[in-house]
């Protein structure tokens, strides 16, 4: 019934359950074992001991999220360079163009960002 190339499968599905299992036990538990005495107090937010000023959500700024995608387009440029960087010499030509047009896009998105004032953090 079970051929052999299921059988190589078994492992894989044995760790997903134990990983679900654990999972979930994670996430029961506390809903099962914790005390429930519900008070004032806990519903306010907890800083630094002290009660909070003003109001507790604010906006932010999109300044702070526009640096945060900048941050994480160049952070996955290098995530790119790093196994080509490993295998040049194997990949020969054809991979320099290919890497030499990727970083051409991402100098053209860096320029546009530039112009358009995202790196100044000030206006």
């Amino acid at each position: 019934m079970w051929t052999g190339t299921l059988l190589e499968y078994v492992p894989i599905g044995m760790l997903l359950l134990i990983g679900l299992g654990i999972g979930g036990v994670a996430l029961l538990a506390p809903a099962l074992l914790a005390p429930k005495r519900p008070s004032r107090r806990k519903h306010l937010p907890y800083e630094s001991g002290m009660l909070p000023i003003g109001p507790a959500q604010r906006r932010f700024p999109v300044k702070f999220y526009l640096t945060a995608l900048l941050f994480i387009l160049f952070d996955i440029e290098i995530i790119f360079f790093y196994p080509w960087a490993l295998q040049v010499r194997a990949l020969r030509t054809l991979a320099l163009v290919e890497m030499g047009l990727f970083v051409l896009v991402l100098l053209i998105g860096y320029v546009y960002a530039w112009r358009k004032g995202a790196f100044e953090w000030e206006r």
